[in-house]
């Protein structure tokens, strides 16, 4: 049974809310809340663009749990069905097909 620790989350990670200045990398547009740390890993490998580096050092600081998999296209869930009211049909197609992904597990 899965029992993640409480973390802080952004809420909204992916790679247009990253970058870096002069003091290292840094985050934008926030949408804090606390819950399972392997939400926002789930947001970041949903839309792309974060090199594997950062998957790397993600994975050395906060080791992936088992069963990680099955619980991601569940989290990722809640984001396209978010972009399907704001943005349309392609994020509902996403959607139904990560529902259908879901219940063939």
């Amino acid at each position: 049974m899965h029992q993640p620790h409480p973390s802080l989350l952004h809420g909204d990670l992916w790679a247009g809310n990253a970058g870096f200045s002069k003091k290292g990398p840094i985050l934008f547009d926030p949408a804090v809340y606390v819950g399972d740390g392997e939400t926002d890993l789930a947001m970041a490998e949903l839309f792309g663009g974060f090199p594997d580096t950062f998957f790397e050092g993600y994975h050395q600081h906060t080791p992936i749990e088992k069963n990680y998999r099955l619980r991601k296209p569940i989290y990722q869930l809640y984001h396209i069905l978010n972009h399907g009211l704001l943005f349309g049909a392609h994020y509902i197609a996403q959607a139904k097909q990560i529902l259908d992904d879901i219940n063939r597990h």
